[in-house]
C-alpha cells in the first residue's frame, strides 16, 4: 500500500510487485478514455479538479515503484503496458493545464 493522498488525506494505491508490476489506483488516479493517461480529481461527480500540490505529491509518492500495468476503479479502465510512463506524462500534462 502506498499512501499518496489525493482527494482525501489517507488516499492509497496498491502496488503489486512481480515480474512486470501492477498498480491498483481506485479513484486516486483514474484511467481516462484514451487508456494512455490518468487524471486526478478532488470530486469526480462534481468535476472539481485536484490541486497542483496534491497531484505533484501523488507523482512523487509512486516514483520509486516499478509497474507496467495500472488498473483504475472501473471495468475496462486499465493501462496494460508502460503504465508508469503514462502516469508520469499525466502528472506533467495535468500540472501544465493548471498553469495555463
Amino acid at each position: 500500500m502506498i499512501k499518496c493522498g489525493g482527494h482525501f488525506t489517507g488516499g492509497t494505491v496498491l502496488h503489486w510487485r512481480d515480474a512486470k508490476g501492477y498498480l491498483f489506483t481506485g479513484d486516486i488516479m483514474q484511467v481516462v478514455a484514451d487508456r494512455k493517461h490518468v487524471s486526478f480529481m478532488y470530486s469526480y461527480p462534481n468535476y472539481i479538479p485536484l490541486s497542483a500540490s496534491k497531484v505533484a505529491n501523488i507523482g512523487r509518492s509512486i516514483e520509486v515503484y516499478d509497474f507496467d500495468t495500472l488498473h483504475g476503479a472501473f471495468e475496462d479502465r486499465t493501462i496494460k503496458t508502460d503504465a508508469k510512463r503514462a502516469v508520469e506524462r499525466s502528472v506533467v500534462r495535468y500540472l501544465k493545464a493548471l498553469e495555463d
